[in-house]
């Protein structure tokens, strides 16, 4: 295949390859030599490759002779940056009557909370009064394709959280408040839930964020754990099982740090959401 032919079958090879690219290479190696596609030699040498590749066009060739796990004929790794198709929203989609869905939450000098797996109903009024309430859709299901979510702040507040590719659109108004409209726009994978939110903040707010759901802290440190093992099984010469444990260690400093500043960015978020919101 020429260059040229290339660049129009696959992203561009000079373009800068991430951590997640070498990690999408480096796991399909370490099933090549759990399989005896690789001798140890071999997945040491790719390996090494691997972590010091920059760009699309040092990746490529490494797997190019290998099979994704349980796939034939062998493809060369995708390194497209298309997300991968979800196929989750239709079990989340529920329908029908609004069973087990609370329509009212009010929070009166309180506060109020739905988090975890809850159904969002067609229609649900949310009212603050001098209070607090927060509303997580991440884990929800939904009773319809479009669910509508009215809101009333009055010296108080309203968060609502809300997963990656649902379609948010903010109707809402801010009377010497704030009604957030940041989240509008845009646009929703196909067969995701549709959220319309209401309502008016009066001396409060009503905040609107996109945010992804963290594993717990048990599964990351199950994943680690996993990791670890697997560089412990490939331990056949010695040299390189302490290579791997290296690697291991490096990048769960590296996860520690992001985590722990990610639980320090989500803290100070809280705090600001509480003094704003009066709480």
């Amino acid at each position: 295949m020429t260059d040229d032919a290339a660049d129009a079958a696959g992203p561009t090879p000079d373009l800068r390859a991430s951590d997640a690219d070498r990690e999408r290479v480096a796991e399909v190696l370490r099933d090549a030599v759990a399989e005896g596609r690789l001798d140890m030699s071999e997945f040491e040498e790719r390996l090494d490759a691997t972590y010091k590749a920059r760009t699309y066009r040092e990746l490529a060739p490494i797997t190019r002779d290998l099979p994704v796990a349980g796939v034939t004929p062998p493809p060369v790794v995708d390194l497209h940056k298309a997300p991968a198709p979800d196929g989750s929203w239709s079990g989340r989609v529920v329908g029908g009557a609004d069973s087990g869905a609370a329509p009212w939450a009010v929070a009166v000098m309180s506060g109020f909370e739905r988090k975890g797996r809850w159904v969002v109903p067609r229609r649900m009024n949310c009212v603050a009064f001098w209070g607090g309430g927060e509303l997580d859709l991440r884990q929800a299901d939904f009773s319809a394709g479009e669910v509508e979510i009215n809101c009333v702040a009055v010296m108080g507040g309203i968060q609502i959280t809300v997963p990656p590719g649902v379609e948010v659109v903010v109707r809402g108004i801010g009377i010497m408040g704030g009604f957030d409209h940041r989240e509008a726009g845009v646009p929703g994978d196909p067969g995701a839930p549709r959220v319309i939110v209401t309502g008016v903040a009066f001396w409060g707010g009503v905040g609107i964020e996109r945010k992804k759901l963290r594993p717990s802290k048990a599964e990351r440190r199950r994943e680690r754990e996993a990791r670890r093992g697997l560089g412990d099984g490939l331990d056949v010469h010695g040299v390189h099982g302490a290579h791997r444990r290296m690697l291991e260690d490096h990048r769960d400093l590296r996860e520690r740090r992001r985590e722990a500043r990610e639980e320090y960015r989500e803290e100070r978020r809280d705090r600001r959401d509480r003094r704003r919101y009066g709480e």
